[in-house]
Formats: structure tokens, sequence, C-alpha cells
């Protein structure tokens, strides 16, 4: 609040001392009128006025009077020298203003000092006497260093220092007990001193932009801190301290080195989290289970290649941004989080969910999750698959839950047994099948992690096998005496290639091995000569062998959609038996996304045309 004539006010009989009045003098760009109201208001605005330096008659405001201010005369109610009051609120942002007078002393009621925006190389020290002052702004200067009176304002409130040059923050920093609002971003600073754990106000904190390399344990003294953004600077680590910070509300950790992430154990109230753009590897639950109030988690532009069930731990999440990570796949309980508006997963090599889903957006991806979570599986569950004794007929329990007798699969030549998730296939289903002639078998959605070795006793006449959604790491070579099969389904696998025998399935039309981890396409299928349709989307293929694939004569399907294939060959374009080249989401840059949109015909054309 402006005060009354206080201690700079002058009696009527003062007598200048001779200083040109405003408007008067080279320097001076601001008109009588608006000295005159800074008398009354104690406020002075002279912000943008392109002053090299500031008038004296700013620093003697109060002391060298008008004539007519001087007059006692009731009547004149122009300006009465008792009704002024002391200059409380100095603005002299966006000048030229390279240095502040000593006469600063002349203002000893001011609050406010804002002088941003200016080519300050130093203070005076005669600031160290304004003992009102709560707000200083010096933000967008020149100084290279924070001198000693600066730490004797210890009414001090706000110190914004952002953009100057600034290499040290000094020890007496801590003797500014009062601050609530420092900052001191893009400045050269390296480290923070231990005493700024005295700060025990500060309730926001910014000292993003530098080249701190570690922050002290002390920092843990901050106990007011709302917002801590340290983003773009060098910190390898955090001390276990900044844990404790309990009223804190945001982190901003955004651009640095940082190989992990924090542990929070304390910070129960902070709901927005932002580490992108470090090393971090991995996610921990033990990182998440205490950020009960989290609302936004940024992890973006990092390493992480796997986020953890324990996610949902997160149930005030809204928004989560893993731009830019080696996330192969998503946990289905994501699906479940109802207060999750906005998942952003570009630039992942996912292969475990389509393209097209995801850019759908984030209700499409969380229904798309929730529909994946399998239902709890009962311990028994091999022993469910049992012969059913009925007026002396046996049977076993199909796919469809529909009990099927031998008689029936001799008839239709199919056995059904998935959805089971069984770790192997029961006797009692080998049983059932011997001596007849099966044409098609479903072993689909269990958990089988070998392949099934009695195959071989029912594979002269099989021409469909669908052992998808399984646990497989490799293919028998058994499987290539299964000469009439025309259909065989392995997608959804653990699958690193395929055997050489698979060769031997001349009659092969139509093969799926997407969602595996084949980091190429399998040798063996290369040149099979009724082969149509190889569907292996989803993988880690990061190479195309062209010529496989024209060896491959009737092959007119090939997707390979969602894989790591960096370069596609131009040679590709001489393949003019593919009637469709599914190659979005992958790794390279050219063809773009334009021209895989024209559909095959104009992609392979493209392609020819490139070749040199």
């Amino acid at each position: 609040m402006a005060t009354r004539r206080g201690r700079g006010a002058l009696r009527p009989g003062f007598k200048s001392s001779g200083s040109a009045v405003f408007g008067q003098q080279g320097t001076d760009k601001v008109h009588d009128a608006i000295l005159k109201q800074a008398r009354k208001s104690g406020q002075l605005n002279l912000s943008g006025r392109g002053l090299s330096e500031v008038p004296a008659s700013v620093w003697k405001i109060n002391q060298e009077l008008p004539e007519e201010s001087r007059n006692v005369n009731l009547d004149n109610a122009d300006e009465r020298w008792w009704e002024q009051v002391d200059l409380t609120k100095l603005i002299l942002a966006s000048n030229s203003i390279s240095h502040l007078h000593e006469d600063i002393i002349n203002l000893p009621a001011l609050i406010v000092l804002d002088v941003h925006d200016n080519s300050l190389v130093s203070l005076p020290e005669n600031l160290a006497k304004l003992k009102e002052l709560s707000r200083l702004i010096l933000s967008h200067n020149k100084l290279s260093k924070i001198p000693s009176c600066l730490y004797s304002l210890d009414k001090l409130t706000t110190l914004h220092l952002a953009h100057n040059e600034i290499t040290e923050l000094g020890e007496d920093i801590g003797q500014l007990l009062f601050i609530e609002d420092l900052d001191i971003s893009h400045n050269k600073l390296t480290a923070l001193p231990q005493s700024i754990g005295y700060l025990a106000k500060v309730f926001k904190f910014n000292a993003s932009n530098n080249e701190i390399c570690d922050l002290p344990e002390q920092i843990g003294g901050l106990n007011a801190v709302r917002i801590l953004d340290m983003t773009h600077n060098q910190l390898t680590r955090l001390p276990e301290s900044v844990g404790t910070l309990a009223n804190l509300e945001q982190l901003h950790l955004r651009h640095n080195k940082l190989t992990y992430l924090p542990l929070l154990k304390g910070c129960h109230k902070l709901k927005d989290l932002q580490v992108g753009n470090n090393g971090i590897k991995e996610i921990r639950p033990e990182q998440m289970e205490h950020l009960y109030s989290l609302s936004v988690l940024d992890i973006r532009d990092n390493k992480i290649s796997v986020l953890p069930e324990e996610i949902t731990i997160l149930q005030a999440l809204e928004r989560l941004d893993l731009t830019n990570n080696d996330l192969s796949c998503l946990p289905f309980s994501l699906g479940t989080m109802s207060k999750l508006k906005s998942i952003v997963l570009d630039g992942n090599p996912l292969k475990a969910i389509r393209r097209d889903i995801i850019m759908r957006g984030t209700n499409e991806l969380k229904k798309y999750l929730q529909s994946r979570i399998e239902e709890p599986v009962e311990t028994n569950t091999t022993e469910s698959a049992v012969i059913k004794q009925a007026n002396g007929a046996s049977g076993i329990i199909g796919g469809t839950g529909d009990y099927l007798d031998p008689h029936t699969i001799k008839l239709t030549g199919t056995i059904e047994y998935y959805n089971k998730k069984s770790t192997e296939i029961p006797t009692v289903v080998w049983e059932v099948m011997k001596d007849k002639q099966i044409k098609v078998i479903n072993f689909s959605k269990n958990l089988l992690q070998k392949w099934p070795e009695n195959l071989v006793l029912v594979g002269d006449h099989l021409q469909q096998l669908n052992l998808g959604f399984n646990r497989l790491t490799t293919v028998s070579s058994d499987v290539g005496l299964f000469i009439n099969l025309i259909y065989l389904d392995l997608r959804n696998n653990q699958l690193h290639d395929l055997p050489e025998d698979v060769k031997q399935l001349h009659k092969l039309r139509e093969i799926s091995i997407a969602y595996n981890r084949l980091k190429s396409i399998p040798k063996a299928l290369y040149g099979l000569p009724k082969l149509e349709i190889l569907l292996a989307s989803d993988n880690q293929i990061d190479k195309l062998d062209v010529t496989g694939i024209k060896e491959t004569p009737v092959l007119a399907t090939l997707d390979l959609q969602n894989n790591n294939i960096s370069q596609v060959p131009p040679e590709l374009g001489n393949c003019s038996q593919l009637r469709s080249l599914q190659l979005e989401g992958n790794a390279f840059r050219n063809p773009r996304p334009a021209i895989l949109a024209k559909g095959t015909g104009p992609l392979l054309e493209w392609l020819r045309g490139r070749i040199t």
C-alpha cells in the first residue's frame, strides 16, 4: 500500500537542486503527467520507452517537487505535497538500461522493482538499503553473478533471475528466508549450494536450462515447494531427499541424463511427473506405488521396453505419454484405468497391437486392451477335458463346450480343443483321434510351450493346423511330414525361426506367423510352389530378401506391417506376382505414407522407378 509523505518527503520551503524537470532532459522520455500521477499512486511504469539509463528525476521523484506542489493554497487542486505518497512500485522493463544508480536509495519505500529485459551487468550496493523490497524481477539481463547486496533483502518473497549469465549461486542465498518464488532458469549454473535447503517457504523453484549435474541432499528442506522444475540440465541422479517433498505437485525433469525413475515415497500430492528425454530403461512397480494423485506421467523419449502391469496403481492418471520408447506391447490392464483419457504411443515398435487400433484413439485402444484380459485360469483345466461316459458312449469337451463323440469326429475329420488354457494336450484327446482321418486340428489359445509330439500320428491327412495363441518357441521338424497341409496358423507365439523341413509342404497355400519374434522371413518359406498368403506382421523383421520373395512364384499377399524394416529395396518392385503388399508401421522413411496409401500397384511402380 502506498504511504503518505514518508522519509523522503520535503517541506514546502525545500529548494530544488536545479535538475531538469521531466520532459526537458535529453534522456527523459516521460511526460510530466506520468511523474505527477506516480506521486499520487505510488506506482511508476516506464517500460518500453527506449531508455538507456534511468533519468535522475526518477530517483528524486519524492524530493524535487514542482513549484506548484509547494503552494500551500488550499484552493490549488493540482498537486498538493501533503497528499503525495512514496513510490512503492517501479517498472523499468524492456529498455536498454545497463546500470542502476546508487541514488536508488532515495526510494526506501519501494516494494516492487521490475527491471526485466534490459542490459544490466551489475546492481548498485545501495540496493541492500531497500528494506521493504518484496518483489525483484531481473530476468533477461546480462548479470554474471549475484551481488552480495541482494542477499540483504530480508523481506524478498519473489526473485526472478532467469535468462542471465550467472555461473554460481552463492551460499548466502540461504539468507532469503522468506523467498516464495525463485526463478534462476536459463543461466550457466553447474551446481546448487547446500544452503538452498534453508528456503523453507519456496513454493515455486525453477532452475531449468542450466548445466546442473547434481542436486544437494539439502534440497529436501524445501518443505513448501509445489513446483520444482529442473528441465534441461545434466542430472544423472536425484537425491533421496526429493522423495520427502510432501507438498510437491509438479516435478519436471525432462532433458536430463537420468537412467532410472526417482523413488518418490513421500510425494503423495504429486500430480504432474515429467521425466521425458532421459535414458530411463525400466519402470519398476515400487517406483509408482506411492503416486496416488498422479494425473500426468510423461516418460517420452526414453529406452523403456516394458511397461509393468502395476501401472494400474496410478488410478488418478489421466495422461500417459510413451512417445519414442522401445515398447513392443502394452499391459492389458491399461484398459481398466477409468480416468485415463490420453495414451500417446508414437514412435514405439509395437508388435502386439495393430496400427489401425492405435490410430482410432485412446478409448478404442483401451477397449481393445480390456478385451484381451483373460479370465482366471482354473487349476484343473487339463482334467476338465475327460471322457464323458454316457450310455456307454465316450466323448471329449470340444472348443465350444459341447461333447464331441468319436463318431462325430470320424464323420467331420475335425478336432477342436481350443481356449482351454492347457499346457499340454490330454491323452484322451489323442485316443479319440486314433485311427481316424483327421483333416482339421485346432489347438489354439492354450498354453502350449512345446510342439505336440503326437501330431505326427495323425498327420497323413491333415490339411489345416491351428496352433496360434500359445507359447511355442520352436516348431518340430515333424511338420515336414504333413505333406497335405494347406493352412498353417502359428501366430501369437514366441518363434524365432522355422525349420528347413517346412520346404516339404508343397501344398501349403497360407501361413500366419504374425506376432512372433522373427527377425527375418524364414528361408524355408521361399520357393514353396503353392504359397499364396504369407502373414508376418508384428515381428522384428529388419530386412527383406527380395530374391527369396521372387522365387515364391504365386505369392500374392505379403503382410509385413509393424516390423523393424529400415529400408525397402527398390528391387521389390519387380515382384510382379504380389497383389497385396502391406508395409505400414515400419521404421523406413521412404516410401512415405502417402505412397503406401495408394495401394500395392502404385507402390510397386514407385519402387521400380528407383532401381538404378
